[in-house]
C-alpha cells in the first residue's frame, strides 16, 4: 500500500477528531469519503463493524477507533505537543456519559420513552465541568490546545448546534469562547472541506 487509507464521514465527530490529528501531524493519506447508508465493501472488508473513521496504515494494520488514529498520527509527528495535554478522565466522561445524553437530547425520536430536556440538562452538567476548567486556563490542558481539546470539542459543537439559541443563552462564557475559537480555527475549517463519495475505480 502506497499510503494510509482513511475511511471518513465529514459530519461525524469521531471522524473530525481523527482528521484534525492527521492534519496537524502532516500525515499523507488517501481520504475516502463514506456515505453511511452506502458503505463501500472495501471498508466493510477491513472493518466489519462498519463505523467511521477507519484507518488502514501502510503496513496493513487497521485502526477502528478515532482516539487510536489520533495517537497513531501524533506518534509520527506532534508539532504542537498535543500528547502532553491529554486527559483520560475527561475523555472517558465525554465519550461515555456525555455522548449518551447528547444522543438522547439531539436524536430523541430514535429512542423509546426519552425526555430530551432531561438529557440536555444532564449533558449541561458535563459542560459546567469544562467551564470550571476553562476558567483557570485558556484550553482544557493548559494555555494551548492539546489532545483533550481536539478529542472533545466536536461533540460539544454537536450539542451546541442542536439548539444554538438555547446553548448561547447558557451561562458558559468560557466554553462558548473555547468552542468558537476551535470551530473557527484554520485546522478545523481545513478538515471540513467537502469530498465527493469515494468509489472504487
Amino acid at each position: 500500500m502506497a499510503e494510509p487509507v482513511l475511511y471518513s464521514f465529514r459530519r461525524c465527530p469521531y471522524a473530525m477528531r481523527a482528521r484534525m490529528a492527521l492534519s496537524i501531524s502532516g500525515a499523507e493519506y488517501d481520504h475516502r469519503e463514506v456515505v453511511l447508508r452506502d458503505k463501500p465493501p472495501q471498508m466493510l472488508e477491513v472493518s466489519p463493524k462498519g463505523t467511521v473513521p477507519v484507518l488502514v496504515t501502510e503496513d496493513g494494520a487497521v485502526l477502528e477507533e478515532s482516539l487510536d488514529i489520533m495517537r497513531w498520527a501524533l506518534s509520527k509527528n506532534d508539532p504542537e505537543d498535543w500528547l502532553e495535554r491529554d486527559d483520560n478522565d475527561l475523555l472517558a466522561a465525554n465519550d461515555g456519559p456525555f455522548k449518551h445524553h447528547l444522543d438522547r437530547y439531539k436524536y430523541s425520536t430514535r429512542y423509546d420513552d426519552v425526555d430530551p430536556e432531561e438529557h440536555g440538562q444532564k449533558a449541561l452538567d458535563h459542560l459546567r465541568t469544562l467551564e470550571e476548567r476553562l476558567a483557570n486556563s485558556h484550553c482544557l490542558g493548559g494555555e494551548k490546545r492539546g489532545f483533550a481539546d481536539i478529542a472533545i470539542f466536536p461533540f460539544i459543537r454537536q450539542f451546541a448546534n442542536a439548539d444554538r439559541e438555547w446553548f448561547d443563552a447558557q451561562d458558559l462564557p468560557n466554553v462558548q469562547r473555547w468552542l468558537s475559537e476551535l470551530v473557527n480555527s484554520e485546522l478545523f475549517t481545513g478538515i471540513m472541506a467537502k469530498h465527493d463519495q469515494w468509489q472504487a475505480d
